[in-house]
């Protein structure tokens, strides 16, 4: 691997732990870097994957005041996302992925209407049923809507973290800061998984993934840190934007 091309993976990992630490869109800056410096697709998606564990890392060790008394809400729903990525990795090793791609923009821009429409939805949620701000035991549907972003996270991952930023928000009436510390790790937990299946048995490339992930290490810590100052509606506006733009970019 050339200078430049370290030099470009290295940034797009930086950009891509804010992005995914802030607004779950982590796969927007690091997998078009991998694709750029020449890995086929096949080969870029799973190093990709391999490469954001790093994510993980960074969003836990910037986010300790936000998942302060989070523990058994975190290891049920971790399991849970991490029973959909182990789902998902298995399907993309052993299935074409034209006719799943295909959903994948629709579920982008849902996740994205959710956010923006989080509050009135809050209400009616509320006005039907007890909140769940701290109930550390999932709902079924909640369950169910955690392992299917689980599934997509580990089969595809793009925008995954919007679509768990959305299902969380609507089932928790809490600080953005709080929720969005949870979506990441939920979501690591599903790419984690994915991660060691590929390990195994995909062709990761070791030398832009340890480049690519030591970037996303540091603005994945860095990212908590912006979202706890940040005013919160213009955040999440931002945040569903954004995954909007993504979606109309995949179906262009």
């Amino acid at each position: 691997m050339g200078i430049g091309s370290a030099a470009l993976l290295v940034s797009a990992g930086v950009a891509s732990g804010l992005a995914g630490s802030i607004a779950g869109l982590a796969s927007l800056f690091s997998y078009p870097a991998l694709l750029a410096v020449g890995l086929p697709p096949v080969a870029a998606n799973v190093t990709n994957t391999v490469a954001l564990f790093s994510n993980t890392v960074g969003t836990a060790a910037g986010s300790r005041a936000e998942l302060r008394g989070q523990r058994d809400r975190l290891l049920r729903l971790a399991a849970i996302a991490a029973l959909g990525g182990a789902v998902g990795a298995a399907l993309l090793l052993g299935t074409p992925s034209s006719a799943f791609e295909a959903v994948v923009p629709w579920l982008i821009a849902l996740g994205s209407v959710l956010i923006l429409v989080r509050d009135p939805l809050r209400r009616l949620m509320a006005s039907r049923s007890r909140p769940l701000a701290h109930s550390a035991r999932p709902t079924l549907p909640l369950a169910c809507a955690v392992l299917l972003v689980g599934l997509y996270g580990g089969y595809f991952g793009a925008a995954s973290g919007v679509l768990m930023l959305a299902v969380l928000s609507l089932t928790a009436t809490e600080p953005l800061p709080v929720t969005n510390a949870v979506k990441n790790i939920a979501t690591g937990a599903a790419n984690v998984t994915a991660a060691v299946a590929y390990v195994a048995v995909a062709p990761v490339n070791w030398p832009a993934a340890v480049t690519l992930g030591l970037g996303a290490l540091v603005g994945s810590w860095l990212g908590p840190l912006a979202v706890r100052h940040l005013p919160e509606t213009p955040l999440r506006i931002a945040i569903a934007l954004a995954g909007l733009g993504l979606a109309i970019s995949l179906w262009r």
